[in-house]
């Protein structure tokens, strides 16, 4: 296989809609924080802030192994509900949230939240098994989404007042 054709397996496109019972600007509170995402998203590890706009984050979900990457904003647009990262170490690209009211729940408005991710791998042993592992690491992916939709539902039950 020559290269380019090799590169195609390595790379991945996401997208992860998360339906909120909470209002957007506090949902959007909640995800400009990366800081926090260890505290409801167990598959963030660990986030280290670097600097005001950037930090690193270690993710770790069901496969046994750890991808670390350092993100750095791109755009943080609180009226347009838009929160944007650039992506590099294990994981190169980008990432995106976009945070959107969406009809009301009893008792209060819904948020959509948006992710949209395009990265290529970079971790060793992932380019390794690009072609083989490809469905295990986007069911991987898909279940620590999941887990983290979980996580911040519940946060925002929790903590009612955060904004």
């Amino acid at each position: 296989m020559d290269r380019s054709h090799w590169d195609r397996w390595t790379r991945y496109r996401f997208r992860s809609v998360w339906d909120v019972d909470a209002p957007p600007a506090r949902v959007f509170a909640v995800l400009e924080l990366p800081g926090e995402y260890p505290d409801w998203w167990p598959q963030v590890r660990r986030v280290e802030e670097l600097d005001e706009g950037s930090g690193t984050a270690t993710i770790r979900s069901l496969l046994p192994y750890s991808l670390h990457v350092t993100a750095t904003r791109l755009r943080r647009d609180p009226g347009r509900g838009v929160l944007e990262v650039a992506l590099r170490g294990d994981l190169e690209g980008w990432a995106r949230w976009t945070v959107r009211a969406r009809g009301a729940a009893a008792g209060g408005p819904r948020t959509r939240a948006l992710y949209e991710q395009e990265v290529e791998v970079r971790q060793a042993l992932m380019r390794r098994l690009a072609l083989p592992g490809r469905p295990v690491f986007r069911l991987n992916h898909a279940l620590m989404m999941r887990a983290g939709r979980r996580g911040l539902e519940a946060l925002l039950a929790r903590r009612p007042e955060a904004v």
